[in-house]
């Protein structure tokens, strides 16, 4: 049975077992503290457990200039996403590389040591204009780079517990337990599906597709950091879990798993860094639609497939499906695309974001032929108990 690699040949464990974890914990008060934003708790959870491999910890300067120069690591590899964490100036010039700093959450639980081997200030707007493509000030991520410290720390670290979640803890799977998983079910080949929204019958039929061509289906909803206006988490999930008891062979073919990733919306550069860190949890394959982890209009409709041109096939190792944009054709009488569909965009359902929202706010189902009605009675459980009053 074939067995992807992990992204760099080696799977990262950063995550001490208790019996070491307990000395860290006693010499941490004595460190530089730092409190650490949702984006950096996510980041280090994703390290500890091997989904950044290779990193073990936040980027050093070399490494950083690389990705955002070259779309590359120090030593070669490719990357596409700086994994960055932030101090102020003040806690800056407090901390010097060699020393190490005890990494917090905002309610004070240690979560990791660090050894501070580069301390750097780095171009943040150069940063945004190479990485998100753009500077301007409605991006969410350039929102993000504008809020955070002037210098980056970079180092190894060791992890002595993961954030603390409230839900869906019996679905946050590792990239060994995911593998373990695959294993198990029998399936050499594995597609991801990227999503921080509901899925829709566009998303389901591209999942469909994609089924026909591997042993199975790896749902990677991710649930880390997003945009305050993004549909929940747990309304989400409610909508996964409708979607796999009602129409996906949910036992043979098909997985659901969280992803603890905080969502960049870098469009092209994120796409690159899904598929490697999906390989990195043992996925052979990932499912790239329009405008995969995008935002707004910053990016082209299909930006974050034509990236993937810019790398060889043995750099990123996972093979990417590529989709034409899905729409449900009356005509037609079924899900289709424009390779496969010859009729006019009158007869093609597709609903904008915007539309949707204003629908439910009316107490309004969208169509059937844009999203299964046990989807869209979660849709509209929400948007009532999030109507304002009055």
């Amino acid at each position: 049975m074939s067995w992807i690699n992990p992204h760099g040949g080696r799977l990262i464990n950063r995550l001490v077992p208790k019996s070491k974890a307990q000395a860290i914990e006693e010499r941490a008060p004595g460190l530089p503290r730092i409190t650490l934003n949702p984006r950096e708790m996510a980041d280090i959870e994703m390290i500890a457990v091997g989904a950044m491999s290779p990193l073990e910890g936040f980027m050093v300067a070399e490494d950083y200039d690389g990705v955002v120069e070259r779309m590359h690591l120090a030593k070669g590899l490719a990357w596409t996403i700086p994994i960055t964490l932030s101090v102020t100036s003040e806690q800056g010039g407090k901390i010097s590389e060699g020393d190490e700093v005890a990494l917090h959450d905002p309610d004070g639980t240690l979560l990791a040591v660090m050894e501070v081997q580069s301390k750097y200030k780095p171009d943040k707007m150069r940063e945004a204009e190479k990485v998100l493509r753009t500077t301007h000030d409605a991006h969410p991520g350039v929102q993000y780079l504008k809020s955070i410290g002037d210098f980056y720390l970079g180092g190894p670290l060791t992890a002595v517990r993961l954030p603390e979640h409230r839900a869906f803890n019996e679905f946050r799977l590792t990239p060994r337990e995911t593998r373990v998983l695959f294993k198990a079910k029998g399936w050499e080949t594995v597609a991801a599906f990227q999503t921080r929204n509901p899925i829709h019958r566009a998303h389901e039929y591209l999942q469909k597709c994609a089924l026909e061509i591997v042993d199975g289906l790896l749902i990677h909803p991710l649930m880390g950091a997003t945009k305050a206006d993004d549909i929940p988490g747990p309304v989400r999930w409610d909508c996964y879990d409708a979607l796999l008891n009602n129409y996906y062979p949910k036992k043979d073919r098909v997985a659901i798993s969280v992803f603890p990733a905080a969502m960049r919306y870098a469009g092209p550069s994120e796409a690159i860094w899904h598929a490697i860190v999906r390989k990195n949890y043992g996925c052979t394959h990932l499912i790239v639609g329009r405008d995969h982890a995008g935002v707004g209009k910053y990016y082209g409709t299909y930006d974050a497939q034509h990236i993937f041109k810019e790398f060889s096939r043995e750099e990123i190792g996972l093979t990417p499906l590529y989709f034409e944009h899905a729409f449900y054709c009356r005509k037609c009488g079924n899900m289709a695309s424009i390779k496969t569909c010859p009729h006019g965009n009158e007869e093609h359902v597709f609903l904008s974001g915007t539309k949707v929202r204003e629908m439910l706010s009316r107490g309004e189902a969208p169509p059937a032929e844009f999203t299964r009605p046990e989807v869209a009675r979660v849709l509209l459980r929400h948007a009532k108990q999030n109507q304002p009053a009055g």
